[in-house]
């Protein structure tokens, strides 16, 4: 049998950590003293902390590690389990990844001139036009694709004229930013006339007041250019008046290289 101490040694964990697994149930001690209330280890235990430890290094926390040393004999729940973990290691290292992206963005552009965000940001109607819209609700921003997608297939057949200029936009309803279920609605503007189809609507649109700052890149970059435009319009008398919207100048639909994508972010705003 081992002390204590001696087990914390050859285990690699310290007494605090071996006694808040005795109160978990994660890793009791083999026998404790009734007289002097020592915690005695048997060397049989050692591949037991060896696991727990290796479960942490994992990234699992105390309580799913006493649920997987419970399954630890199941190889199938062992399985489901730690492939279950591996799934949400990839997401953060995704995520992790997303923001260095954004880290070397701003050191480099901090580098080049200084400044972390300069965005020009002007004041503009966007004319009356007549478009072909498609508006639903659709899991998640980055499935926008689908929407153009049902636009270009329903209206095939219609040989769309393009609208001169042709905008091709994106318009977000929820007035907030949500994780899911999202509102959105694509438009393209069309010259004449056409009859609407299974889900897309042709109408007019009236013309709008907007402030509006065009950048390229990636859409990582869209969080300092509402900063930009929320700036301008504090400082500039106005008050936001809409929800807002993008129109693609180069898209994902012209090239997959994001950093030739043109967007320009708009917000319709009133005098105060």
């Amino acid at each position: 049998m081992l002390k204590i101490g001696v087990f914390s040694k050859l285990s690699r964990i310290s007494i605090r950590m071996l006694r808040h697994y005795d109160e978990m149930g994660l890793l009791e001690p083999q026998t404790i003293d009734s007289f002097s209330g020592y915690r005695y280890y048997s060397e049989a235990q050692l591949p037991v902390a060896e696991r727990i430890t290796a479960l942490k290094n994992m990234g699992f926390s105390l309580a799913a590690i006493k649920e997987i040393m419970e399954n630890f004999e199941d190889p199938d729940a062992l399985s489901h389990l730690l492939s279950v973990k591996k799934t949400e290691v990839l997401e953060e290292a995704a995520d992790i990844q997303r923001r260095l992206l954004l880290l070397e963005n701003t050191i480099a552009k901090l580098r080049k001139d200084g400044k972390a965000m300069s965005y020009s940001v002007s004041l503009k109607e966007l004319p009356k036009r007549y478009v072909a819209s498609v508006r639903q609700i659709i899991p998640s921003y980055n499935k926008e694709g689908l929407l153009w997608g049902i636009l270009m297939q329903e209206t095939a057949p219609l040989q769309l004229q393009d609208g001169d200029p042709c905008y091709t936009l994106a318009i977000f309803h929820d007035g907030e930013h949500k994780e899911s279920d999202v509102d959105v609605e694509v438009q393209k503007s069309v010259k004449g006339t056409y009859a609407d189809t299974e889900h897309v609507t042709f109408k007019t649109v009236d013309a709008t007041l907007i402030a509006s700052a065009t950048y390229q890149g990636s859409y990582n970059k869209v969080g300092e250019v509402n900063e930009a435009v929320a700036t301008w319009v504090r400082d500039n008398g106005y008050e936001f008046n809409g929800v807002s919207f993008f129109i693609y100048h180069i898209s994902p639909h012209e090239t997959s290289n994001s950093d030739e994508w043109v967007t320009e972010v708009c917000y319709p705003v009133k005098k105060k």
